[in-house]
């Protein structure tokens, strides 16, 4: 017996229960393979699916699955200049279905996320019809003020330099608090409800997965 997935799994059994207060559909899988299957399960073939900037979808296997799967993706980087770039990623909010992570979770149940453009966080409040989101149990913490501090010092600065942009904390490695181009702190989102039935669903894995 592992005691930490036991843990793992009570922690995940109490955030799944605070789901239920916000109309947030929760689900608890130990492994990326159990999550993968439980995305899967939540896409319906034939739709229309696309998806918001994350390493953790990338690692569960959930993008690779759905470009290789019986879907129609809406894939931002087939695009072969950033004026198409933008326009699919406009396309995105008529999707089916939208797939991403989220940079915190609190244990009382809220979703917090932060981003560049603001794309990923908008699809994740309005427009597409359904969102899968996928979070690794290094991204739960106590509340809101930690969410925050957690996206800005462990989840920006890797971020940042995977995409090789030019912030104050890709050079520091923790939140300066800029106002460069390239920040990707300029849209924050808390989800603390949701309005429209089996619209948002959260998978939490027993493993540590993105940043």
């Amino acid at each position: 017996m592992s005691y930490k997935k036991e843990a793992y799994k009570l922690k995940a059994e109490s955030i799944i229960k605070n789901f239920k207060k916000r109309k947030i559909n929760g689900f608890y899988c130990e492994s990326k393979n159990e999550a993968l299957q439980k995305a899967l399960e939540l896409i319906e073939k034939g739709s229309t699916v696309s998806w918001g900037g994350s390493t953790t979808i990338q690692e569960v296997g959930l993008l690779d699955a759905v470009k290789d799967g019986e879907y129609e993706v809406i894939d931002r980087d087939t695009a072969s200049n950033p004026e198409e770039r933008w326009e699919i990623m406009r396309k995105s909010f008529f999707a089916d279905t939208y797939i991403t992570s989220s940079n915190a979770l609190t244990i009382d149940g809220e979703l917090v996320n932060i981003d560049g453009n603001g794309n990923r966080v908008a699809a994740m409040s309005f427009g597409p019809k359904k969102v899968i989101i996928i979070v690794g149990m290094n991204k739960i913490v106590d509340n809101l003020d930690c969410a925050v501090k957690r996206v800005q010092n462990e989840a920006a600065p890797p971020n940042v330099q995977r995409l090789n942009l030019n912030t104050s904390c890709s050079k520091t490695g923790y939140c300066m608090d800029c106002y460069t181009d390239d920040c990707v702190c300029g849209q924050i989102l808390i989800t603390r409800y949701n309005r429209v039935k089996d619209r948002i669903n959260v998978i939490i894995v027993g493993e540590e997965l993105g940043f």
